[in-house]
């Protein structure tokens, strides 16, 4: 839903609230852990104003190394984004791409297919598969919202959204916190607005985003609490 309406959405938010949902529904509240869940949301809360601020000062940097530099520049940044770009690619996979193969364990172990929590290789192949394939097909929705609804975005822009989403992604999955890249790089892009000028953002387009990062936990654990009831009474 938030794909159709171009709202950049957290997959990670959808994924923990639907746990939450099915589980309770399943076992009741007891069966949450606390302390877990507590690490997850923490976690959560913390990378997007942290991606606001190493972006914010990481465009600064860049803003004064480049402030005498020949326009010809930009031609450098839009090809050094083929690399920022895979970079951030990686780090997208070291997070998010985890979060769906311990989801898919968890139900075989569940099942009683595999006797141990180990990932088999077919699950990190589909994983990475799924993941490729949703990228290459997911259309513009959301490309039109990060790449123009805030602000009108130049190769600077991209270059520096681009590295420091990426260090703090690939930061957080190194400590094995489980954050969220749509929430990472939607507040990297306001943080190199900001560093600009901070009137330059659309602010009430970075709001939407927030309400929808706030509503996607409830709304997951609502939409899998429904799903589990309606098992459950077919398998009655």
């Amino acid at each position: 839903m938030a794909w159709w309406l171009g709202i950049p959405s957290s997959s990670s938010h959808a994924l923990i609230g639907g746990l939450i949902g099915a589980a309770i529904v399943e076992s009741g509240l007891g069966v949450v852990k606390l302390e877990g869940l507590g690490k997850v949301i923490l976690a959560l809360a913390i990378s997007p104003p942290l991606g606001f601020f190493v972006d914010y000062r990481v465009m600064k940097l860049v803003l004064y190394l480049a402030r005498d530099a020949h326009p010809n520049i930009n031609y450098f940044l839009k090809r050094i984004q083929i690399v920022t770009a895979v970079t951030l690619a990686l780090s997208h996979g070291t997070n998010d791409a985890q979060k769906t193969m311990g989801v898919i364990t968890m139900g075989l172990v569940a099942a009683g297919v595999l006797p141990t929590f180990q990932v088999p290789l077919w699950v990190i192949a589909i994983s990475a598969g799924a993941i490729a394939l949703g990228t290459w097909t997911g259309g513009w929705r959301l490309i039109k919202t990060l790449g123009g609804k805030f602000y009108k975005i130049r190769p600077i822009h991209g270059f520096t959204a681009q590295i420091s989403s990426a260090a703090v992604i690939l930061s957080a999955a190194m400590l094995g916190g489980p954050v969220s890249t749509t929430q990472v790089v939607s507040s990297a892009i306001m943080g190199v607005g900001s560093a600009e000028r901070v009137s330059k953002v659309r602010w009430g387009v970075a709001q939407q985003i927030v309400i929808a990062w706030v509503t996607t936990i409830p709304t997951g654990a609502l939409a899998a609490a429904l799903v589990e009831m309606i098992l459950l009474r077919w398998s009655l």
